[in-house]
């Protein structure tokens, strides 16, 4: 697996290199670290991250954790197909104590390799388990739906498809936006193969290309553009509207479109974490995965990244619909773990 991977993952980054996907870093590689000149045995005494969610998004929240618990934290921000790679590479001399991904998709194939410890059945029990790892090797600390973002002055919603197979209609030609570089775009595209086969997969994909989308960096850039009026619709996560209708008001003219029936385009994917079975700081990263858990760390969710919490008693932005009335597809997220599979795909279909 780790040849292609690597060989893809290379592809990816060179398509995301002035923008790093929306992650904040531009390399494959881990960077932009919070502690620097740390080696040797004294990075045993600090807790090393490998975060594919980016510094804007979570660096806020791992400042509290320091504060709340005073350990000293590493954290090395870059895309989440990328850390998975890199993790894979580094094998037993990786550095890093926690993988905290943009996705379930890359823990899968982080786990698929042997790389995450089983975590304790008393952080597991936390969640429910369609929200983690079957082998409990990784939990889901917010939840993310996709959904399919309109421009309102142009499209109402019943102007919009039921399914996201409607979008390869020659009238959409010209008017979709997607970033294929991105990770959850990505596991919904294993999710797509899960549920209707390779070939529907990649013929979805070719039929999107005829349409001439237009390509960006990640989901803030899609959004950004069909507020714009670049695009009309956009392939996207539902929070990133939230979050700006909380920065500009309801007159900000894009809504969210979450398809009906099961359909793959209606995913509800998680960012996870798990602990590498290399850790050197296996207690601090524990104690990490804890926070995230905790009311403190879902309600953070819920309130700054408009993402929806996974424990109980946490509610989520009153703004979006409940979680349990999204019509996701029934898929396990443990069998979103074939990324190789997946980037080989959209490098066959001509996307990346």
């Amino acid at each position: 697996m780790r040849s292609l991977f690597r060989t893809v993952v290379l592809v990816v980054a060179s398509v995301c290199l002035a923008a790093a996907c929306g992650t904040g870093s531009a390399s494959p590689s881990p960077s932009g670290s919070s502690v620097t000149g740390t080696s040797g045995d004294a990075l045993a005494s600090v807790l090393t991250i490998y975060s594919g969610r980016s510094k804007e998004l979570v660096g806020p929240l791992i400042d509290r954790f320091k504060a709340a618990t005073g350990h000293d934290v590493r954290v090395d921000y870059a895309g989440t197909t990328d850390l998975a790679s890199t993790i894979l590479e580094e094998g037993d001399a990786s550095p890093a104590d926690v993988f905290f991904a943009q996705d379930a998709g890359a823990l899968g194939a982080v786990a698929a390799e042997g790389r995450l410890a089983r975590l304790p059945q008393a952080t597991l029990g936390l969640i429910d388990p369609r929200f983690r790892a079957d082998d409990g090797t990784w939990v889901g600390v917010s939840g993310r739906a996709r959904v399919v973002v309109y421009d309102t002055r142009v499209l109402s919603e019943a102007d919009l498809p039921s399914t996201i197979d409607a979008f390869t209609d020659p009238q959409w030609k010209g008017r979709i936006g997607w970033a294929p570089t991105n990770a959850s775009f990505q596991s919904f595209v294993t999710a797509y193969r899960l549920l209707k086969g390779d070939g529907a997969a990649k013929a979805w994909l070719e039929g999107i290309q005829a349409n001439q989308p237009k390509v960006y960096d990640g989901n803030d850039a899609v959004l950004a553009a069909t507020a714009a009026g670049e695009i009309e619709v956009g392939f996207v996560n539902h929070y990133y509207l939230i979050r700006q209708q909380i920065e500009q008001g309801d007159d900000f003219p894009v809504a969210n479109h979450f398809l009906p029936g099961g359909d793959p385009g209606a995913l509800v994917n998680v960012a996870g974490a798990g602990i590498l079975t290399t850790a050197r700081n296996p207690t601090a990263a524990q104690a990490f995965i804890d926070f995230l858990l905790s009311t403190e760390g879902q309600s953070y969710f819920a309130t700054e990244t408009s993402e929806y919490p996974l424990i109980d008693g946490v509610p989520a932005d009153p703004a979006l619909p409940p979680l349990t009335e999204i019509q996701s597809p029934a898929i396990d997220l443990s069998d979103l773990s074939d990324l190789e599979g997946t980037l080989k795909l959209l490098q066959e279909s001509g996307v990346l």
